[in-house]
């Protein structure tokens, strides 16, 4: 099954539970509009190389398209659609006036130099320049892209279009339009959830040990955040492996360490907290698939899609699951945690931290009045714990899974503004 058929067998999952209209699924299931590019780029020896890019405009029934642009080596049409897809269903959760799109181009972006990296991005904003806009779509960053190659496409869409156009992109530096509280928002927005969750089910931070597969910036920061609470950090990861260590590790120091040293497995000298070794307490080297199956209450899924599928499912040990991730469990995955009893708190709830802030950032844009990092954090806090209030209700009405009740939720938004505007009539 493919990450696009995954997602639609997610959103008729949840179609069926709610008895949505057939007509209103088909129309919510498909892009409006995908706009497939190809672009020559002048790379440093002189030569021109081709890339393909991508942009899906899934759904703008709440709003313009919203999503990210990523520069990955695995980008095609059906990855960009799936995530388009789960765009428009995770901004409809967390009830914010923006649609769902998605983009990419097929590059290995590591093998780039950062001049190349900035000719890509605006090559790629030349080839779509008519498709986006700030009432239109508006892209952010995403895999291998960040704050840099938001400010450079941002700067050709105005060359292109002129006047002020800031709120094009949303991701970048702050100082060129950005917003407080955007690096940490998609880790920040979960940790919200995940302590509103845990107050109400009496879980105790000090008791609860936590692996966090993945270790970017999302990972990074969700791991750090729970360390501060209390959380024991005991297992993390990146592309190139991790660390299990059942006495916990110093988040502070593993972040440090994995700039130094650009890998989290070459951590363990500095990520071990020496001073609460007992006897019988052990650290050890794993890979991304063996952290999955070590010991622990919670797992933080920071990485990939398709990190837990049928094939590993029934390994897992955790109690909980934290997606950070866009679709890193399957749906036969789910069925298999689901019969285990694993509770899973999915993607398109937890991680849509990220695009609340981005919408906080056009905002901002827009009026040209940029707000403080606390009413950044409040504004954030409240409209995430009001789409898990709206979650839990669905869940509870409907007596389902939270992947599903999410699903319910956004669907159900899309379908009423889908009547209100008279879509189908």
């Amino acid at each position: 099954m493919s990450l696009h058929e995954e997602t639609l067998s997610q959103i008729d999952n949840a179609a069926k539970i709610m008895d949505l209209d057939a007509e209103m699924k088909a129309y919510l299931e498909r892009p409006q509009k995908i706009h497939q590019v190809a672009f020559p780029v002048k790379m440093d020896d002189g030569s021109v190389q081709m890339f393909d890019g991508f942009r899906v405009q899934h759904n703008n029934l709440a709003g313009p398209y919203k999503g990210g642009i990523r520069f990955a080596p695995e980008v095609d049409l059906d990855e960009v659609k799936a995530l388009a897809t789960w765009m428009s269903i995770k901004c409809a959760v967390v009830g914010i006036p923006l649609g769902g799109g998605k983009g990419g181009v097929t590059v290995d972006a590591k093998k780039l130099s950062q001049t190349e990296k900035e000719r890509l991005t605006r090559a790629f904003v030349q080839a779509i320049a008519d498709y986006i806009g700030p009432a239109q779509d508006v892209p952010a960053p995403d895999m291998y892209t960040d704050s840099q190659v938001m400010a450079w496409a941002t700067d050709e869409y105005m060359k292109l279009k002129g006047g002020d156009q800031m709120g094009v992109f949303t991701g970048k530096p702050l100082e060129f339009g950005g917003s407080a509280g955007r690096e940490e928002a998609t880790a920040q927005g979960g940790v919200y959830i995940w302590n509103e969750y845990a107050q109400r089910n009496a879980i105790e931070p000090s008791k609860t040990k936590v692996i966090v597969q993945g270790f970017g910036n999302a990972g990074s920061n969700v791991a750090r955040m729970l360390h501060n609470e209390g959380y024991l950090v005991v297992g993390i990861s990146d592309s190139k492996g991790g660390l299990y260590c059942d006495h916990g590790i110093e988040i502070e120091q593993a972040i440090v360490c994995k700039v130094e040293y650009g890998a989290v497995n070459e951590c363990e000298h500095a990520a071990i907290n020496y001073n609460q070794i007992e006897e019988g307490h052990a650290c050890k080297r794993v890979t991304n698939e063996e952290l999955l199956e070590q010991e622990c209450d919670l797992l933080v899924l920071s990485a990939l899609e398709n990190q837990i599928t049928e094939d590993n499912a029934s390994n897992v040990k955790a109690k909980y699951i934290f997606e950070l991730a866009n679709g890193p469990t399957n749906p036969n995955a789910d069925e298999i945690l689901s019969k285990n009893n694993v509770v899973l708190l999915p993607d398109i709830l937890m991680n849509a931290g990220g695009v609340t802030v981005s919408y906080f950032e056009w905002v901002q844009n827009a009026t040209n009045y940029y707000w403080q990092a606390e009413e950044v954090q409040n504004r954030l806090k409240e409209i995430m714990l009001n789409a898990f209030d709206r979650v839990e209700s669905n869940r509870s009405k409907f007596n389902c899974s939270y992947r599903e009740a999410a699903f319910i939720t956004a669907l159900e938004r899309l379908s009423n503004l889908a009547k209100l505007r008279g879509v189908l009539s």
